[in-house]
């Protein structure tokens, strides 16, 4: 038989050498023993074969005499593939944190944890197209490049190539390009008139009072007023990032000699757009990449993540509970049965605690299905203090969603439905008490949220209403109201973060560790 892989450890001696080799493929390695002088040998007493080094190893398996393996081979030849300078290969025998391998991204992989995290993430894709396409759904691919923000927060990376190319210019061009505080103040100041100007307009117009195209001429003079505010406060890091930016005769930034004419962004979800593949072609998935440029650097955010989002057709908010719990049932199962080995390692040395047990007990209960106001109603009557207080209309925090499944539902995963509307995204259902919509998450023991979902706006008049109150532009939404226009049907979905699924399988508390490359602010390195 052939062995490739890398070399974990080496115990060279005078007749007899020892060498753990190790390719990726589960936890342990295997011993191969050299004996006598075979080919390659020299390698070995040159003191060439080490840590890290590649390998080709032919040999027989045989029965190991010793007690920590039940085979091992023996060598017949190795040949050195790729040599590892010892003094300064950054992986050696003893245990790295976790904090430390973050630094050296592209040889963290060699790792037994991070190779176990890889292993394990692997198994919870393959679960997760498995379950969908088990039960009839289509794997969609929705765009990176969007020019829509599915959440309303504004948290997206621009997409521009107005920079690209330009001539940097000197420094007295550069400060010659600079506001100063007063001209900032004066636009903002202006932008913020136009603001009143434009919902007194609105105001009018339900009473009959200012027609349409007021208002859409005043919308459009305050996104201009606006967007020269926003050109003045970031003209100093314009300046510096290449100069002559295009601009139109506000001073705005001329997003028409963009490369897609617009303005447009780093997916921030493919909800909306798996929304469309829905409403033809009934339940489809989505499961891709997603960008948050969210300015965080806590263990629980990255900029980068994956994000698994099903859309079901004639559904509702009871089939979307039913769906996620399903789902997260089956990606459980799965992984119990084929990660053991990496499962029971991360219960020793990363969660200790009864990981399996915990996972399992998952995988097997009925989950508890809760309102907000019953969450709320748990949560105050709890006898312990909370760093954040509670109170119906605000939402709840990681310590409330943790109290809720360990203490009040004894270890037991709990959906949480029908939230107030003010917590929520404008395209979930408004329920008839105009107060709450068809919402739910999806908590887990010693984690809190793992999955959000709701039933989506079908209507069409309730829809533009909800997109008015939170103060976005309908125009940028045409396109989605016309999924209401035409052919509406009740649909449901629900979002899952994968790296918090990772995390949560694994017991990693990090997610930078759950991910190959972490993106986050200040790393973006390979």
């Amino acid at each position: 038989m052939q062995l490739r892989g890398w070399v974990r450890t080496v115990r060279a001696q005078k007749d007899l050498s020892f060498i753990e080799v190790n390719d990726g493929s589960s936890l342990s390695g295997i011993q191969a023993v050299v004996n006598g002088d075979v080919p390659g040998r020299e390698h070995l007493d040159a003191g060439d074969i080490t840590t890290g080094a590649a390998v080709l190893i032919e040999g027989t398996v045989v029965e190991s005499p010793g007690g920590k393996q039940a085979v091992e081979v023996a060598v017949e030849s190795i040949k050195l593939i790729g040599g590892a300078d010892a003094s300064t290969f950054p992986l050696q025998k003893k245990r790295h944190t976790l904090e430390y391998l973050r630094g050296i991204a592209h040889l963290r992989p060699r790792t037994n944890t991070i190779g176990a995290v890889t292993r394990v993430r692997n198994q919870l894709a393959y679960a997760t197209h498995t379950f969908f396409q088990q039960h009839g759904f289509q794997y969609v691919n929705t765009p990176i490049v969007t020019a829509s923000d599915c959440e309303g927060a504004g948290e997206q990376f621009q997409v521009t190539t107005l920079i690209n190319g330009i001539d940097g210019p000197s420094v007295a061009s550069a400060q010659s390009n600079v506001a100063s505080e007063a001209d900032i103040a004066a636009a903002k100041a202006a932008a913020a008139e136009q603001g009143v100007v434009v919902k007194t307009l609105k105001d009018a117009k339900k009473e009959g009072e200012a027609t349409k195209e007021e208002v859409d001429e005043a919308v459009a003079e305050l996104l201009a007023l606006k967007a020269k505010a926003e050109s003045l406060e970031n003209s100093p890091a314009a300046a510096a990032a290449g100069g002559d930016i295009p601009r139109d005769a506000a001073g705005a930034v001329d997003y028409g000699k963009d490369f897609f004419g617009k303005p447009s962004y780093l997916t921030v979800s493919g909800q909306l757009n798996a929304e469309i593949y829905a409403c033809a072609m009934r339940d489809v998935y989505t499961f891709g990449p997603t960008f948050r440029a969210e300015n965080s650097n806590t263990s629980r955010h990255l900029a980068e993540f994956w994000m698994v989002e099903p859309e079901l057709a004639f559904a509702n908010l009871q089939d979307d509970m039913d769906c996620a719990e399903a789902y997260l049932k089956h990606c459980l199962t799965h992984v119990l049965e084929h990660c053991d080995e990496d499962l029971e390692f991360f219960e020793k040395n990363i969660s200790k605690d009864n990981l399996r047990e915990r996972l399992r007990g998952v995988a097997t209960s009925d989950f508890a299905r809760i309102t907000y106001t019953e969450a709320v109603d748990h949560v105050l009557k709890a006898k312990k203090k909370f760093e954040f207080p509670v109170e119906w209309g605000c939402d709840l925090q990681s310590e409330h969603e943790r109290y809720l499944t360990e203490e009040v539902f004894k270890n037991r995963p709990v959906i949480v439905r029908d939230y107030p509307k003010a917590v929520k995204a404008f395209y979930m259902r408004e329920n008839d008490d105009g107060k709450t919509v068809a919402a739910m998450d999806v908590l887990v023991p010693k984690v809190g949220e793992l999955m959000g979902g709701s039933q989506r706006e079908e209507r069409l008049d309730v829809l533009e209403r909800r997109i008015e109150e939170v103060g976005l532009e309908k125009e940028s939404y045409w396109w989605y109201l016309d999924l209401r226009r035409y052919g509406s049907v009740p649909h449901a979905g629900f979002g899952l973060g994968f790296e918090r699924l990772v995390q949560y399988v694994t017991g990693v508390e990090n997610i930078r560790d759950v991910i190959p490359f972490p993106r986050y602010p200040g790393s973006a390195e390979f």
